[in-house]
């Protein structure tokens, strides 16, 4: 199940859990004052931890890789379309918020909300 590489602009390697090398699709789209980047799951592609298990420490690194601050992105995890039978490899997008109280919010975007982030 391959990723097709229309999804990200560059493999980002990460430090996973335990410090697992680790890696996934990568885009950043800036619009207006804000900063979009985007984190795209490579499956089986991936030798380690996954982006959504990574979370808030991916997201750290890559703003700290990139010379963001992480209060200034919107981060947002794609699980791309893998021509997959199982419903499970569907094409969504989660905006997620970090919170230092609990664990991350997931919302799901809407299809002219990722046509806004892309177009």
């Amino acid at each position: 199940m391959q990723v097709p590489a229309t999804y990200f602009d560059e493999i980002y390697s990460f430090k996973g859990n335990w410090d697992m090398p680790s890696e996934c699709g990568l885009k950043i789209r800036k619009r207006g004052d804000k900063i979009y980047v985007i984190v795209i799951e490579l499956y089986q592609d991936n030798p380690g931890t996954s982006v959504t298990y990574a979370g808030k420490s991916l997201a750290e690194q890559i703003c700290a890789s990139k010379g963001f601050n992480l209060s200034d992105i919107i981060y947002i995890e794609c699980n791309p379309d893998t021509s997959s039978k199982l419903s499970f490899y569907d094409e969504e997008y989660f905006e997620v918020t970090f919170n230092a109280a609990s664990q991350p919010a997931y919302r799901q975007l809407t299809k002219e909300e990722i046509e806004t982030i892309f177009n």
